[in-house]
């Protein structure tokens, strides 16, 4: 990722546009050729200033809360899929009012609102959100079908129960996985939900689908929900939201400070936890551009963050040249899960969201914070 440096404050996420019109190609591809409707799932990626863009190729959008809700209709329009793990009774007539596809977590949920939810038939569809008991997730903390799930019903749970109002069944159990890990779970959805699925209109194959990296199978893709399309007559849904910024960001930061305690240590203006959360939660070594793993080049340095956290640690890193106050880097594949995750934990100061174009050597600075983003949030 080639940046223009010296014209980004630091810290900054930066977008840049030509990445992101690459992956939307690569998505609209998939549309063109399979039948499919793919739409942003406004979880991993809300960065509106470029909803204008993304809107070209995708018809819509997926949140998981009345404000993703607000967002995706005010900002993107189109189709707005809703799925929450429980709604409130306070928040329904909003959502029926903005939606066109809702999916409940469980037939307790459906059940409370399905009378004010079947007022909205026609206008809104209603979804149930099913677990096929099966997942390839690398990571626990991202597994939706583990033991005692707070996602979705069994089939043993559909037993005795009627199905009228609903048309379409929601499933999510992969994580940045191919199209060989989607196949497999779709044998067992076939398996448990066959006869379900013949009375439905559409299904949701959820996110997870690194359909824009390096080597996805498209074809297989295309051949899954085609497949899919011609056993069920169902119109199909994928709703991936890392995949539509996949390398397309990064996080720009500088030195603070240098020092040695056993090594050197690094300083910068960001912080794992706060900006980059994945790196903890995961975890995972994020890349740096033109960095390497430690002695692999000259000079070696634990690079730390801003907060007085003390696992605040971006990890260990060597550079073909030392270090200096001011020094800038950039941390790559940081558009998506970052911005829609980040904190101002410490009363450290958001990094300011960027865009630029290398059609037209354009930076454009979106949005910058200070003070009253930390103050307003706490009271």
């Amino acid at each position: 990722m080639e940046l223009p440096l010296d014209r980004i404050p630091s810290p900054a996420y930066v977008v840049d546009l030509g990445r992101l019109k690459k992956n939307l190609e690569t998505l609209d591809s998939v549309q063109r050729r399979s039948g499919a409707k793919i739409i942003l799932a406004l979880k991993g990626f809300a960065m509106f200033s470029v909803f204008p863009l993304i809107k070209q190729y995708l018809p819509g959008v997926t949140s998981s809360s009345l404000n993703e809700t607000l967002l995706g209709s005010e900002e993107f329009g189109g189709e707005v899929h809703v799925y929450a793990p429980a709604y409130r009774d306070s928040e329904i007539d909003q959502l029926l009012e903005r939606a066109s596809h809702i999916t409940f977590n469980s037939f307790s949920q459906w059940k409370r609102f399905k009378n004010k939810a079947l007022t909205a038939a026609g206008k809104v569809q209603f979804g149930l959100r099913i677990n096929p008991e099966y997942s390839e997730a690398p990571v626990d903390l991202y597994n939706p079908c583990a033991p005692c799930s707070r996602f979705g019903m069994k089939r043993s749970q559909f037993e005795g129960e009627d199905l009228e109002g609903l048309t379409g069944l929601h499933f999510h159990t992969l994580c940045e996985q191919g199209a060989d890990a989607l196949e497999r779970t779709l044998e067992r959805v076939r398996d448990k939900f066959g006869d379900i699925l013949k009375q439905m209109q559409w299904i949701n194959f959820g996110g997870g689908h690194h359909i824009t990296k390096a080597g996805y199978d498209t074809d297989l893709l295309v051949k899954l929900i085609q497949q899919m399309q011609s056993e069920y007559d169902l119109e199909v849904y994928l709703e991936p939201g890392e995949a539509i910024a996949l390398d397309t960001g990064g996080l720009v930061g500088s030195a603070l400070d240098i020092f040695e305690n056993g090594k050197e240590i690094a300083l910068l203006d960001l912080s794992a936890t706060a900006h980059m959360p994945d790196v903890l939660e995961m975890p995972y070594r994020p890349v740096i551009q033109g960095a390497g793993y430690p002695d692999e080049k000259a000079y070696t340095y634990r690079l730390g963050g801003l907060t007085c956290l003390a696992g605040d640690v971006i990890g260990d890193y060597s550079f073909d040249e030392p270090l200096e106050v001011g020094s800038k880097m950039v941390f790559l594949d940081m558009a998506h899960y970052t911005m829609v995750k980040n904190t101002t934990f410490n009363g450290v100061d958001l990094p300011s969201i960027v865009t630029y174009d290398p059609e037209t050597d354009t930076v454009k600075v979106e949005r910058q914070f200070g003070y009253p983003d930390y103050r307003d949030r706490l009271s």
